[in-house]
């Protein structure tokens, strides 16, 4: 009788244990939201408030006293912010396209092929990913200066079209597909380049989306590259866009303008997440496990 109620009370104070532990879990969970949230917040807060009440705050207020849609207005009134936004489509559709083009086939070669120095040139690929982004960058202005291709979309596109990041990433994945389903279809007749797009894609379509929505938000986001190599307003895209109006603020940064650009801009993206979440997460998953 004894030894059954030491057992009872020993599994309550495990459930009480686990309730508390869980708890604390979902209050620190809690809190990194809304720290993680609040730059999204204060974002949409900020694009509500005019620009008198923005820079008439001495202390930031958590609250528009008085929204106002204006600052929409001006975000596309004030520069062509609908050109922006096509020309960064263009570039962004046009660098995912090509890239993916370019490092499925590299992947499936590193993955599945067999030819002379694979190992040495492989690990060759990865040592460029320690050299510092700067030095590339500076490497590709001088490259797309001398052959004339700054305010293109061509000179806008030709340095993202490849990531070894990304060729490692699946070329990891591609690998984890057994052995036997190549030989058989190789049996079977199948070549390698139709085997690559009808098995081993589609297997591995979870990383592929992936790649795709990363490379995407990278794109959409750029905004170094883009200020470096245009300064013809035909080309600019949505990061040149949001400088132009923030600097139109009649001699003080147009913050609440900006911001309102910021939340259109967002909202594709934020979309493309929402939407291919789930995707994305196997894909992280797929590459963090391997055999």
């Amino acid at each position: 009788m004894k030894s059954s109620l030491d057992y009872v009370a020993a599994m309550e104070k495990q459930m009480r244990r686990k309730k508390i532990t869980k708890g604390i879990t979902y209050a620190l969970l809690g809190i990194w939201a809304l720290v993680v949230l609040f730059p999204f917040y204060w974002m949409l807060l900020s694009s509500f408030k005019s620009y008198g009440e923005y820079n008439a705050e001495a202390v930031p207020q958590f609250i528009a006293t008085n929204p106002t849609f204006d600052n929409y207005i001006i975000a596309f009134t004030s520069v062509p912010l609908l050109d922006y936004f096509i020309n960064t489509l263009i570039f962004t559709i046009a660098t995912t396209a090509l890239m993916m083009v370019i490092i499925i086939p590299a992947a499936f070669a590193f993955a599945r092929l067999n030819f002379k120095g694979k190992d040495v040139l492989f690990v060759l690929l990865l040592s460029l990913m320690m050299i510092p982004n700067e030095l590339v960058i500076i490497t590709n202005f001088v490259t797309i200066t001398n052959l004339d291709l700054r305010n293109t979309f061509t000179g806008l596109i030709l340095p993202s079209i490849t990531s070894v990041f990304y060729i490692y990433l699946l070329k990891e994945n591609f690998a984890q597909i057994p052995d036997e389903l190549y030989l058989a279809a190789k049996v079977d007749g199948t070549g390698d380049f139709k085997y690559m797009l009808k098995v081993m894609v589609p297997i591995c379509k979870p990383t592929v989306v992936t790649i795709t929505i990363l490379k995407v938000i990278e794109c959409w986001n750029s905004y170094v590259w883009p200020r470096l190599i245009t300064d013809d307003e035909d080309y600019f895209l949505l990061s040149n866009g949001i400088q132009q109006i923030r600097e139109n603020g009649f001699g003080r940064e147009n913050i609440p303008a900006m911001m309102a650009a910021v939340v259109v801009i967002s909202l594709p993206l934020i979309v493309l997440f929402l939407v291919f979440r789930r995707k994305i997460m196997e894909g992280v998953a797929r590459g963090g496990t391997k055999g």
